[in-house]
This record gives C-alpha cells, sequence and structure tokens, in this order.
C-alpha cells in the first residue's frame, strides 16, 4: 500500500510564497507522474502541475511562471513552489502520484489535502 502526506500549507498573504511536499511511502517500485490538483469551495478539482519521473512539467495557465513543480526520485518525495500567491489561488491542495508497487501492481493515490489560504 502506497501512502502520500502532504504539507507546507497555511495562511499567507497576496504576493508571498509557500512550498508544498508531497511524500509517499510504501512498497513503491516507482513512481511514474507526480501531481499537485487543488479544489477551491464550490469548485471542481483542477490540475495545477504534474511531473514526470524522467522531469518534464506540465502546468495550468493560471500559475504558469509563479509555481515550479520539483520532484527528488531517492526520496519518493514531490515539491510545489509556489511565488506570487494570488488570492484566487485559496484551495485545498491535493497530491497525486501514480506508479507501481514492488508487487508489480499499479496504484493511483491521493493525499489528503493541505489547505492554502492567500489573503491580506
Amino acid at each position: 500500500q502506497v501512502q502520500l502526506v502532504e504539507s507546507g500549507g497555511g495562511l499567507v498573504q497576496p504576493g508571498g510564497s509557500l512550498r508544498l511536499s508531497c511524500a509517499a511511502s510504501g512498497s513503491i517500485l516507482t513512481i511514474n507522474t507526480m501531481g499537485w490538483y487543488r479544489q477551491a469551495p464550490g469548485k471542481q478539482r483542477e490540475l495545477v502541475a504534474d511531473i514526470t519521473r524522467g522531469g518534464t512539467s506540465n502546468y495550468v495557465d493560471s500559475v504558469k511562471g509563479r509555481f515550479t513543480i520539483a520532484r527528488d526520485n531517492a526520496k519518493n518525495t514531490g515539491y510545489l513552489q509556489m511565488n506570487s500567491l494570488k488570492t484566487e489561488d485559496t484551495a485545498v491542495y491535493y497530491c497525486n502520484a501514480a506508479g507501481m508497487t514492488r508487487a508489480f501492481r499499479g496504484f493511483d493515490n491521493w493525499g489528503q489535502g493541505t489547505q492554502v489560504t492567500v489573503s491580506s
């Protein structure tokens, strides 16, 4: 079984920065793609950014130039550096990881979510 634990959320003023982390643990053989999603009140969950094992990243247009996704394959950990935060970035942020366990079973798991609030 694979577990994902996010950390790093909180309250920040507009223009500020936060760094989210997502640590994956369990019987992991490989993680192919790690992604960050967010869900604001009354809205659908949306992809913010994702990154392949090889480092290819993809961002939603609204965060390009402000957010940076990264990962440490040796630590099975992903990161989301969020700069120049705006009030519209306020949401619960979820980590997702898809890959394969040592039992050669695929997994596609979610973390519990971490709240990011951007407010003055």
